[in-house]
């Protein structure tokens, strides 16, 4: 039983490794610079202005990957920011994927200071969110930590949209989360041998 486990995940290998979806500019690279969104991304919140770290607002902490990375923040007067792609595939229903993520916090981001979370949504259409696919608690640490995202889709997926959070859905709060280098998007192993 167990050689044919073997060589059931080696023979699936080629196809799952050549199912990855690929994010445009997935470690957020650019010039730093504040209220500019990525290249390869979109604003999906009205007010969305991420900034390009590090360098603008106080915040300095080198990047998880390549040379910059996004923060992202919510506001006392109850906006907060959020982000999109298109993906180059569709995800399907009912079948697992998985990606990470790298995630940290600021404690120097010009008065936005306070931890926050992330919600990533997956959607048929832009900046939709028709399915929450993963949520953190809040983000304390200011050294960066990398988070494993696990979902089934109940279905299709085309784009995916990030957005900073504060716990409950409250966004009436000044805090900031920084995302760097999100890795491919591919099948659950374990998807592919059910």
């Amino acid at each position: 039983m167990k050689r044919l486990t073997f060589w059931i995940i080696l023979a699936g290998a080629p196809a799952l490794l050549s199912g990855q979806v690929y994010l445009n500019n997935a470690s957020f690279e650019g010039d730093p610079q504040d209220a500019t969104v990525p290249a390869g991304w979109f604003p999906c919140e009205l007010g969305t202005t991420p900034d390009i770290m590090p360098g603008p607002w106080g915040v300095y902490q080198d990047a998880s990957e390549g040379d910059t990375y996004l923060g992202l923040i919510t506001r006392e007067d109850g906006t907060w920011e959020s982000i999109g792609q298109r993906l180059a595939q569709t995800l399907q229903p009912r079948e697992c994927y998985t990606f990470t993520l790298e995630l940290a916090h600021a404690n120097t981001y010009a008065g936005y200071n306070k931890p926050l979370g992330i919600r990533i949504w997956g959607g048929a259409t832009k900046c939709a969110k028709s399915q929450l696919l993963y949520k953190t608690g809040l983000i304390k640490n200011i050294e960066w930590e990398e988070h494993e995202v696990q979902f089934v889709p109940k279905q299709s997926i085309r784009y995916i949209l990030i957005e900073a959070y504060y716990k409950d859905g409250s966004f009436s709060y000044q805090g900031n989360v920084l995302i760097d280098d999100i890795s491919p998007i591919k099948k659950c192993v374990r998807a592919s041998l059910e």
